[in-house]
């Protein structure tokens, strides 16, 4: 079973649209590095997403320097993106698994190191590809998450999916 390794972004993002349960429907394991559980999930959030499947997983000391290094290589990461982030990249790396992220540096650098990664909307995609969730769910739940403030995604991309789980719902 092919694993994947999230970073915080995708969870919040899925999180924002009601997706948390249904992310664990797909035929993929889904694990965590350790440290970014410990610092960003632990607590309520942290219990269901363990309840729903999450797996956490203890970083290496060689994935935890390659983590370290990486923070020093890029220079906008900041010391909470280096558990969001620069951890789980350096899980994924090192265990050739693939990551899923939505920070755009982060994606960048897995382009760069040959590093197979997908984002929410690829996410969404596999929800309404396998069947696990209805698309009309799928349609609202974009929509939410598109709709807050301080989401990333590109209108351009969103707005494609939202017409192909079923055209113009408002």
């Amino acid at each position: 079973m092919e694993v994947l390794v999230s970073d915080t972004s995708v969870i919040i993002d899925l999180d924002r649209g009601d997706l948390l349960d249904q992310l664990f429907g797909l035929p993929y394991e889904l694990c965590v590095p350790d440290l970014l559980y410990k610092k960003e999930l632990a607590g309520e959030l942290g219990d269901r997403l363990q309840a729903l499947g999450l797996n956490v997983v203890e970083l290496t000391p060689e994935e935890l320097t390659r983590a370290t290094t990486l923070r020093r290589q890029i220079k906008v990461l900041s010391t909470p993106d280096t558990f969001a982030f620069a951890f789980a990249f350096a899980l994924a790396q090192a265990r050739r698994w693939t990551l899923l992220t939505g920070d755009r540096a982060l994606r960048d650098l897995c382009v760069e190191q040959g590093v197979k990664m997908h984002g929410v909307l690829w996410v969404i995609s596999e929800l309404n590809r396998v069947g696990v969730t209805d698309a009309g769910v799928l349609h609202a739940a974009l929509t939410a998450i598109h709709a807050h403030p301080r989401c990333r995604l590109p209108t351009v991309e969103v707005r494609r999916i939202l017409v192909a789980l079923g055209g113009n719902r408002s």
